[in-house]
């Protein structure tokens, strides 16, 4: 992963989230990415997450941005895990775990005591990876009434 570079996520990254992660709804039948309804964010991601208090960052890796997570508050004493997505080369590398480390550390080090992620259904993947470090999933879903009909897990870590 020495290739690899992290760095804060700016609003020029638009048309590169929206192929990362629409690469990744599109290994889901049924999940489909939205620029003008629920991925709207993604058009302008930097100054979104700003305006919510938070933080986010991207991977790139010769030239190219295969990875993003950010986080932000939500709640007194809780941050919640936003856009959390690697291109399918990086699964399993390690990656993941390195982005979701940082997030956590800046929610801990903004007073969070617990850290929220929501995940749609399908991902099973992605669940796996949340439970094996440390989230835990709650009974609590939620419907984004979306084009993709989704609906999603809630997981929390106490941080």
């Amino acid at each position: 992963m020495t290739d690899i570079s992290v760095r804060p996520v700016k609003d020029s990254d638009a048309e590169a989230l929206f192929t990362l992660i629409g690469g990744c709804f599109a290994e889901y039948e049924g999940v489909f990415l939205d620029r003008d309804g629920l991925d709207s964010d993604l058009k302008a991601y930097e100054t979104y997450i700003r305006e919510l208090g938070g933080q986010g960052f991207v991977a790139i890796k010769e030239g190219a941005l295969v990875a993003s997570v950010a986080c932000g508050p939500s709640g007194d004493t809780s941050w919640e895990i936003k856009r959390l997505y690697l291109s399918a080369s990086l699964r399993g590398t390690g990656m993941g775990l390195k982005l979701l480390r940082i997030i956590e550390d800046i929610a801990r080090d903004a007073g969070a005591t617990h850290m929220d992620a929501w995940s749609d259904t399908r991902f099973l993947r992605a669940h796996r990876f949340y439970e094996r470090e440390g989230y835990v999933r709650g009974s609590e879903t939620r419907d984004l009434n979306d084009i993709s009909n989704s609906v999603e897990y809630y997981f929390i870590k106490q941080l």
